[in-house]
Parts: structure tokens; C-alpha cells; sequence
């Protein structure tokens, strides 16, 4: 289904309801797919992509972006286009980022940096539109495509944080490929965005470790709420599930069709991970890896009493973008030396 937005024209750029058939750009089920709208020799737009379930025309490419996630920069990076963001809004970790891509950063307008004691970006739309974007990249817990449809503007989200179940399933690294694939279309910059690939893929391939049986550890991916509250575990609709595969673990949670969920410190004693992945958006690594340990029993967990734990951003794992794949190095690099 398409959403019912209305066109607009903002600097040159067109948003509007599709007439052209909806094709995916590759095999795979995806819930961000986009087609160009060349034929013999055309121009190469209009694009048409479908995000979220819903539908959106781009004639021109976006000049005016708002970033209200930080898991596209890589992306944008890559393909040339990090410069066109005028404004952005929620947690930027310097971590993520090259010298390079962090300097571009630093040069665009933050708007806030407030998010809720779960991660989650809190901002209006009208902050938003002051911009005038003609492109929004990531929701927000108030901000996402149904509240900007009636202003235009279209909202392209990472696929894993939709929640239409359209092209849903489990995600792997092909999924990453899929999205820089959709943003190459929509920017015109297939090229840059077939080089990016293919260097994604060579580092997945090098990182990856394949264990024989009887040296396979299991592994667990949470998000604990730090000062205690409620711990939340990755399955197997989660990057985490591809990325611990590929780093030759077996994920304690990966029968668990769901992409996060909340878990109990039991669920953790009985299921007794060799390796926890800790994922954190801001603040101390130290205050969540003590999240943990502190709990009532949790050094009765495997990994926490060897000391097999990796904190890192959660970008690093979920959703799946480019940083997932720093993230898989980052693993392999933490427990296979």
C-alpha cells in the first residue's frame, strides 16, 4: 500500500504517488525496495522505493536531508552524500566513525540528543520541518512516516525498525547490501554504491570464523537498562543472529523469532552463555557491563565469570548497516585471537 501523501515540490525535488510498477532490486524479500525508472536510454529517474509499506517517487535527488538516526551516516558517507544532511537528531557516537566522516559530522546542526531511558530519539515534527527536508532518514518514537504523509516528506526507515511484517524475516548481511543498494537508486549513485558492497564483502568474508563442532562456544547479545530494569536479549530476526554466526557462535537465543525481546537473568542461568555481547547507546561501558554483574546470581553466567564480555555500541550490531560489519570484526578480534 502506498501512503496517501501529496505532491510537493521543495528546491527541485517531487515527491509523489507512484505509477510505476513496484520491482525489488534484488531476489530477496526486503522491506525497502526501489526501482529506477530508466528505459532505453532515459534519464535515471523517477525512482520508486517502498519502505515501511509505504511508497515513495523521487524524480530528483534529495538535497536537503534530515538524519534522525545515526546507523545511514556510513552509507551516505560512502556514497558521496553525507554533505547534503543540513540537520540531525539523537546519539552520534564518535566511535562509529572515521576521522574523515566525523569531521563532515561535526559541521551538521544538531537538534537534540535527548532520548528516553530505552535509546529511543524524542523530537517534534515541527523542529523537523522547520528544515524543510525533502528527505528524512530514521523515526522516532513521535516522529515516523503516518505523522509526516499529509506534510509530503517522505521517511525512509532501516528495514529492521518497520513494523509492517511485509518482507520481514531474518535478516543476514545481504540485508545490508540490499539497503546501500536502495540508496544508490534513490541517489543516484549506483556505482559508489556497488564499490561500498563489495568492500563490505570482502571484510565480512575475512573476518569470518567456522569452528568445528566441538569448538563452537554459544553466545548472547542483550541490551541491559542500565541502574536496573528490564534486560533485553537479540534472536533470531536480529543482526545479532548473522553476526554471531559469522563469528563461528551459536546464539543461545537464535530460536526466538523475534527481533528483541525481554529476558530474565533464569532464562540467562539456564541457557549459560560462553560470550555476552552487551550493546549500549550512550554513556559509561563500565555502568553496563556492572548492570549485569551485579545481578543477583549473574556469576554463576559463564561468560561472566571468565570475563567473556564485549560492550560496544549498539549500531555495532543492530540494525543491519555497515557498522554491523565493524561490529563482526570487532567480535572476532575480542574472542578468537
Amino acid at each position: 500500500m502506498f501512503c496517501p501523501i501529496r505532491i510537493r515540490r521543495t528546491r527541485g525535488f517531487f515527491v509523489a504517488l507512484g505509477l510505476l510498477p513496484l520491482l525489488t532490486l534484488t531476489a530477496c524479500e526486503s522491506d525497502s525496495m526501489a526501482v529506477d525508472g530508466r528505459t532505453n536510454g532515459n534519464d535515471h529517474y523517477p525512482v520508486e522505493v517502498k519502505n515501511c509499506g509505504s511508497g515513495f517517487v523521487f524524480n530528483e535527488a534529495p538535497e536537503q536531508l534530515i538524519l534522525l538516526r545515526s546507523a545511514p551516516i556510513p552509507a551516505l558517507h560512502a556514497l558521496g552524500v553525507l554533505d547534503r544532511v543540513v540537520a540531525r537528531a539523537g546519539v552520534y557516537p564518535a566511535a562509529y566513525y572515521d576521522v574523515q566522516t566525523q569531521s563532515e559530522l561535526d559541521g551538521i546542526t544538531q537538534l537534540t540528543d535527548k532520548t528516553d531511558s530505552s535509546g529511543h530519539l524524542q523530537i517534534s515534527r515541527e523542529t523537523v520541518l522547520a528544515y524543510q527536508p525533502d528527505l528524512v532518514l530514521g523515526a522516532a518514537e513521535n516522529l515516523n512516516q503516518a505523522m509526516l504523509a499529509s506534510t509530503g516528506t517522505p521517511l525512509i526507515e532501516e528495514p529492521a525498525f518497520c513494523q509492517t511484517t511485509e518482507g520481514s524475516g531474518e535478516p543476514s548481511f545481504d540485508s545490508i547490501y540490499d539497503q546501500l543498494e536502495v540508496y544508490g537508486e534513490i541517489f543516484d549513485r549506483r556505482d559508489e554504491a556497488a564499490s561500498y558492497i563489495n568492500s563490505l564483502k570482502q571484510r565480512v568474508s575475512a573476518a569470518e570464523v567456522k569452528p568445528g563442532n566441538e569448538d563452537r562456544r554459544t553466545a548472547a547479545v542483550l541490551y541491559p537498562t542500565v541502574g536496573g530494569g528490564v534486560t533485553y536479549a537479540y534472536g533470531n530476526y536480529s543482526m545479532a543472529q548473522p553476526q554471531l554466526e559469522a563469528a563461528g557462535f551459536d546464539n543461545v537465543f537464535g530460536n526466538v523469532k523475534d527481533r528483541v525481546f525481554e529476558v530474565s537473568l533464569e532464562e540467562l542461568l539456564n541457557l549459560n552463555p560462553d560470550v555476552l555481547i552487551l550493546l549500549y547507546s550512550k554513556g559509561d561501558p563500565a555502568l553496563v557491563e556492572k548492570t549485569v554483574s551485579d545481578m543477583a546470581g549473574a556469576q554463576r553466567i559463564t561468560a561472566v565469570a571468565n570475563g567473556d564480555v564485549l560492550t560496544h555500541f549498539i549500531d555495532f550490531t543492530e540494525p543491519a548497516t555497515p557498522l554491523a560489519v565493524d561490529g563482526l570484526e570487532h567480535i572476532v578480534e575480542r574472542f578468537n585471537k
